[in-house]
């Protein structure tokens, strides 16, 4: 496992919520980025307590999170360690309501 393999492990498995993003929740730099902020507002998530990864800062993270997923796309998000997507399954998910139930511990 690589260094920034690692990281990224640790990351997500030591924060109840993690989303690998281009920017961060204040300022995202990318559409997909923001919809996915704006999909976890929705939710009821204050996005101060999600831990997001700007993608930009780190090439080793950026290229490696595409590996750790096995998912070619930014934003990812994880929830309790687990892989759930990028913004169209959240948006999937969150119409659903899947996506609320998952991240309220209910699924």
């Amino acid at each position: 496992m690589s260094d920034a393999q690692t990281q990224i492990d640790q990351l997500v498995k030591s924060n109840d919520i993690v989303l690998f993003m281009k920017g961060n929740a204040s300022f995202p730099m990318c559409g997909f980025s923001g919809r996915a902020i704006q999909i976890l507002k929705a939710c009821g998530v204050d996005t101060k307590t999600v831990k997001t990864v700007n993608v930009l800062e780190d090439e080793g993270i950026r290229q490696g999170i595409k590996t750790y997923s096995s998912w070619p796309t930014i934003p990812q998000l994880y929830v309790k360690g687990e892989f759930i997507g990028g913004s169209d399954i959240m948006m999937e998910m969150y119409e659903s309501g899947e996506l609320q139930q998952v991240i309220n511990g209910q699924a």
